[in-house]
This record gives structure tokens, sequence and C-alpha cells, in this order.
């Protein structure tokens, strides 16, 4: 078969097909266009999922005669010139324009700021149409019609327009937090307006307009520098968490990516502190030399490599759990919220109540009668108070001892324990709620963790060491890390070319698949330069020990015992969660109480 040259429209449709998946992947595109145009607002409108319509209007820079009937073809751009070494803009490769014209009905209208009018070309299925003059204002509108009608196949596997709208919406929100000072606004007949004005250097505002406002009172700023990168944005507490990782943003050189390892780091960092199956939310900001980094190996410039990904990542992770051991002890204001939300008034208006025969016995309105005594066991050690009457006698009221916590304590002082597990704490502005036993284990595990990087630790000999064959260059990556391992208790040395003796394997986890962990290892270092899952597995360990080794529920603890423990959660990194990431306490501050009870 003789080879040919395709055709520009084929050509581009191919094109299309990596470049434009969904019009969502089209809204990405013209959206970077009108910031890499220095655009400060930014106005998308859709319709039909963003299938039927697509446009997005923008006050940039805009766009003369010559250059809109080149923007239209292939690999055409103001962004680059001889090298792909030093890419400071979002687009690059000239692709999006011709792609989308290639299979949709598309129309630009631009005019330059210093121009008295402007131009407006056309391409339908590829097919260019002529320059003509139009009414424009300053900057480009960008509109795309019928998406895919010159590609029908690919209709086929677009999802619903509920879906295709979220999608869009999703887009633009990770644009909005990228680039604080534009102004965005999406609207159209298949959506409600959003909107998200400028917040000019405000990045937490901006996060606070898309994240909602409970994520400025839970986020813990990032700030941190290792060689040539630097790291900065908001973690979350680990206590506010969602069930899906949607709400993790990150951003390389102001490049939203959706990166499999900072979303890997980001859940390594977050270890041991949120339960299973729960997500943190956290936006990081990734500034190195662009140098450093690829951006050209994914068509919709959504992945990234990096040249040093070890230290990127362990970049990320240092700093998350810098942040959290600094302030992330703290519970999230969220479960005050919640706890807010279950209460229930003590008064229901008659048309909630179920509908019963009137009654003299059970009528709210009977007299009051009191009763000799209290009917619950639990309260019987009041039943010998006296009742409250109204005289105005001096009354003897004791001087609180000496040793008696202070209120000022972040955590208060100690009140009551309710129900042999749940501590009540005064604070100085409201009351604190404690998990006896989530705290304590918490507790019990931050000391043994802190014994696992202190020293050595203990590791069993094994009578016959076990010979691991592997491929050589696992078995190089694994001897490079033999050091930190052996720390760890797990003495390995070189077996021959391609195998691995373990002689020696840490106590704590007992009976040891010593092959399986091998291998996991080296998988491990091989992707990430890293052998950093023999520690999670030790910590894991520790985690059950703790479990099994704290106050249990169901004990009763003295004054003194409870108080004590309050002052340790105070100095303990983590402790405002359990190793299952659970809240250790809820805090409800006075003004929360004070509305259950309509005072405010």
């Amino acid at each position: 078969m003789a080879i040919r040259q395709l055709s520009e429209t084929l050509i581009n449709q191919i094109a299309a097909g990596e470049v434009i998946e969904r019009p969502a992947s089209a809204a990405k595109e013209l959206i970077e266009n009108a910031l890499d145009a220095g655009a400060t607002r930014i106005e998308i409108a859709t319709s039909g999922g963003g299938k039927a319509l697509l446009r997005v209007s923008d006050n940039g820079s805009g766009m003369d005669a010559a250059d809109l009937e080149l923007a239209v073809r292939r690999h055409c751009t103001s962004k680059i010139s001889e090298t792909l070494e030093d890419i400071r803009t979002l687009g690059f490769r000239g692709e999006a324009l011709p792609s989308i014209g290639s299979v949709a009905r598309l129309s630009i209208a631009s005019r330059r700021r210093d121009s008295t009018g402007g131009h407006e070309i056309a391409v339908a299925g590829g097919k260019i149409a002529h320059i003509r003059p139009a009414a424009a204002n300053p900057g480009t509108i960008v509109e795309v019609r019928d998406l895919f009608f010159a590609t029908p196949a690919r209709l086929k596997f677009l999802k619903t327009e509920k879906a295709e709208a979220g999608a869009i919406t999703e887009i633009v929100k990770r644009m909005a937090i990228a680039f604080p000072a534009v102004r965005f606004v999406l609207s159209g007949s298949d959506r409600t307006t959003l909107e998200f004005p400028a917040t000019g250097d405000d990045h937490l505002a901006r996060m606070a307009q898309v994240l909602g406002k409970e994520f400025r009172d839970n986020a813990i700023a990032l700030d941190a520098v290792r060689e040539e990168i630097s790291l900065t944005g908001f973690a979350g507490v680990p206590t506010f968490n969602r069930g899906n990782s949607a709400h993790q943003y990150a951003f390389v050189n102001g490049r939203p990516v959706q990166d499999k390892l900072i979303l890997s780091a980001i859940r390594g960092a977050y270890a041991e502190t949120i339960p299973s199956g729960r997500h943190p939310v956290a936006v990081l900001s990734i500034t190195l030399d662009p140098a450093l980094v690829d951006v050209n190996v994914h068509p919709a410039k959504s992945d990234v490599r990096f040249r040093d990904p070890g230290l990127v990542r362990g970049l990320i992770v240092g700093a998350i759990r810098e942040a959290l051991a600094r302030d992330g002890s703290r519970a999230a204001t969220t479960g005050a919220s919640d706890m807010l939300r279950s209460f229930r008034p003590g008064f229901q208006p008659n048309s909630q109540r179920p509908q019963t025969p009137w009654s003299a016995e059970t009528s709210p309105s009977r007299p009051y009668q009191p009763t000799t005594g209290f009917g619950e066991r639990p309260q019987a050690s009041f039943d010998g108070l006296s009742m409250p009457t109204a005289r105005a006698e001096p009354q003897f009221s004791p001087q609180p001892a000496a040793t008696e916590p202070n209120a000022r304590y972040p955590l208060g002082a100690a009140r009551a324990q309710i129900h042999a597990n749940y501590i009540v704490a005064q604070t100085e502005d409201g009351l604190v709620i404690v998990d006896q036993h989530a705290a304590h284990e918490r507790l019990v595990f931050e000391a043994m963790r802190k014994a696992l990087h202190s020293k050595r630790l203990a590791s069993q000999v094994l009578l016959i060491p076990e010979i691991i064959d592997i491929p050589e260059e696992d078995c190089d990556r694994l001897m490079q890390h033999a050091a930190e391992l052996s720390e760890l208790g797990l003495a390995i040395e070189r077996f021959g070319p391609g195998a691995i003796a373990v002689r020696e394997t840490p106590a704590m986890l007992g009976e040891v698949d010593a092959h399986g962990l091998i291998r996991q290892l080296a998988d491990e270092i091989a992707e990430w330069d890293t052998a950093s899952g023999l520690s999670a597995k030790l910590e894991y360990v520790a985690a059950t020990m703790a479990c099994h080794g704290s106050v249990r529920s169901g004990r009763r603890l003295r004054p003194e015992e409870m108080n004590a423990l309050l002052r340790e959660m105070e100095v303990t990194p983590g402790s405002g969660q359990c190793n299952h990431g659970r809240p250790t306490y809820i805090e409800l501050k006075l003004s929360d109480i004070e509305r259950l009870f309509g005072r405010s």
C-alpha cells in the first residue's frame, strides 16, 4: 500500500481526538488562551452542556486580521519560539483552535486595544472562511457551536448534558483558583450563573469563593522551599475532609494539573490522619524553573514530568506534615455545625407533634407537679439536693482549689465525664467535648511514632537468611537504601548480581513475608525513589498497638486524669483526630450555645 500525505482537515481531526476530548477540554483551551492574552475578565457561556454552544469572551490584548488568519492554522503560536525548555505560558502548541475548528463550527471575533475596528473569522468542519470586518470590543470572543458535528462518532462517547456542564464548571473553578486577580463568570441556559469576583493577591479569599467559606477557617498555610523548588498554598485540617479527591487542586508554575505524583504525595502526607474512604482538601502551588519540569507529556497538558520527582514528593509530604504538626491538631469548625444540627428544641409546634387525644396528665399546659425524686438511676445522686427557691439568702461558695486547671487553656478545664467516655471541658469562650478513647489512642500512637524515628528499631535475626531473586536493577536500587532500611530493622545484603539476602526483619512486624516485602519495596523505590513503604507498615502496626493500649471506653477517670489528658493533647501533634481520622474533640462556642437557647 502506497504512503500518501493526509489532508490538513484530517490531520486536525486526528489532533482534535487527542486535545479536545469533550466540551470541558475545549473550554480549558479557550480559557488558557484568554489568560495568556492578559485578560482580567473572562465570561463563559454554555448551552447543552457545551455541545450546542460554548462561548468565551475576554478583555485581553486581542488580535488583528493577520493574527486571526494564522490563529486557526496548525502549529501557529505567539507563545514559544525555538525551544520547549522555557515555557511560561499555559498554551504553547498552537493546536487548540484548528482542532476545534475541524470538528465544530468555530467563529472568532477580536479587536486589539489600540485598534479602531475588529475582525472576524469562521471555521466549519475544517473549512476556513474569509476574514471580514466586525464590530467588537477590545479583546476576543470565541464561539463554538455544534461540537463534534463533523465527527459524529465522538458524540456517542459524551456524557449527559448535566455531566458535561459540571465538567466545565470544574475547569472554571481550577482556573479561578490559579488566577485570583481575574474575574470569572460562568452562565448559560443549562446552568445557574456562577461568578467569582477578582480578589487580587488574596488567594485564600478566592479559595473560599470556590471551596466554601468553611475552607478559610479550616485551612493551614503552606510555605516551604527545597533547593530550587518552592511550595505555597493551603492544606485543610485532617478532620475537614471529603468523600472524594475532587477538592484537591494542584498548580505547577500557575498551570492547573492533575498529576499522579502530586496527588500521591498529598495522600501520603495525610496517612494515618484521615479515615479510609475520605480525602483531604488541599490547594498546592509549586513554583520552579521551567527547565526542571516537562509540561509537554500529555495532549491535554494535565500531567507534568519533574526532573527530580523524589525532591518534589518529599517537599510536599514534608511541608504538609510540618504544617499539620504545627497547627493541625485543632478540630474542624464544621464539627460544631454538625452538633448544632443534631440538637432538637425542647418545644415542638402542635403541627409537628403526633395527634393524640388530649388528657390532663399529658398536656404541656398542665400545672407543674414537683416529684419527690429522680426516676433515672444515674441521677439518683442529685435526689438529696434542695429545690431552688426565690429567697435572696447569702450562699457560701467555696473558692476553687489552687490546683484546678484554668479555663484559659486551649482545651479548657475538665468539668464532667458523661457516659464513661466523653469528657466535657469548659473553655474561656465555650466548651469542648472529648472522646477519651480516641484522644488517648492518638497520644499513645504519637509516642510510639516518636520512638520509631528516634533510634534503630529492634529486629529479629533470621536463623537462615532468605534469598530473594529480583532483577539486577532492583537490587541496585535496594542497596542504595540499605542504611535507611537497616534503621527500620530490615537488614539486607547483596547476594550475587540478581539476588538479595534478608538477614533481619523488624520485630514489630512479627512473622514477615520477606519476599513480598522486598518486592514491594523494590517497586516503590523504582517509582518514587523512596522506601517509605516499610515505615508505613511499621506505623500501621504502631497504630494498631496504640488502639489496643489506650484508655478504653467505659473507664471512669478522675478529674486530675481528665485534665492531664487535655494538657497532653494540647502539646501533641495531630491530637485533633485519632489514628483512624475521626475527630477526638468537638468545640462548641458560647455564641453557639446561646443561639440554641434563643439568646442571640
